[in-house]
């Protein structure tokens, strides 16, 4: 029952799905963040089927961007907010504190929307491209890579500030961290491997390599990572991993 709980607690913590969380939820979702990746491939089986289904009936253009539209629904916009604060934090001249009191701003600037634009209509357009044959496959690959990403983040990371990483910095810093690393590590991996084969690698690389940067640029730019950190994280590696995929021939 307690696995079931925290599993329930991280749902509702990635998603809107309303499943009731707990009033600890967030410790709960900490706690179980090994299962980040299961959850993203939950996102990702919604978002194909809904993408796959819809190119049959309307240009794929079209069906890119509802797919994306889709994802941020479900995901409550959460992500994207986490990437446009970001966007205007890395605008700003000044000190750390500085920074990441700008990200921490409820509006968003120009910074923030011209990233925002960049990115997300990059994966719509991504969305798109995909063969309709591996549509459902790279989604569901690409979201377990980008929760796996954040889960590498919180392990290797430290809070820049007292805010919404802090429990998870703190859970994958606590008894046993490696051993949660690897169980997300190797969950992530199964998943991308069995949609996409030996293929499913790249995505995986592709979320290693820009939380190990969003990592170095955070720890220089605000002396730490936060939660809009990771939510950026997640978009970014949505889009690398899905562009690294349309470069394999007989891919797209």
């Amino acid at each position: 029952m307690g696995i079931l709980n925290g599993l329930k607690n991280t749902l509702g913590f990635l998603t809107i799905i309303p499943v009731g969380m707990d009033e600890d939820g967030i410790a709960q979702a900490a706690n179980y963040m090994p299962s980040f990746p299961i959850i993203g491939a939950l996102i990702g089986l919604a978002t194909g089927v809904l993408v796959w289904g819809l190119e049959a009936f309307l240009p794929s253009l079209i069906v890119g961007m509802i797919g994306l539209g889709f994802i941020l629904l479900l995901t409550g916009v959460h992500h994207a907010d986490g990437l446009l604060d970001f966007g205007d934090a890395m605008m700003m001249l000044g000190s750390p504190e500085d920074k990441v009191r700008v990200m921490r701003d409820p509006q968003t600037g120009a910074g923030g929307l011209c990233l925002g634009l960049v990115v997300l209509s990059s994966t719509a357009f991504s969305m798109a491209a995909l063969n309709r044959s591996i549509v459902i496959q790279s989604l569901i690959a690409s979201e377990a890579s980008s929760k796996f990403a954040i889960v590498l983040q919180a392990w290797a990371g430290n809070s820049a500030h007292e805010g919404l990483s802090t429990p998870f910095v703190q859970a994958m810093h606590g008894r046993w961290r490696s051993v949660r690393l690897g169980v997300a590590f190797f969950v992530a991996l199964a998943i991308s491997l069995a949609a996409l084969q030996i293929i499913g690698l790249v995505p995986m690389l592709a979320g290693a390599l820009v939380a190990a940067m969003m990592l170095l640029v955070s720890k220089r730019e605000f002396g730490g990572i936060t939660g809009d950190v990771m939510g950026a994280t997640n978009e970014l590696v949505r889009l690398v991993s899905l562009l690294a995929i349309l470069v394999i021939p007989n891919w797209r």
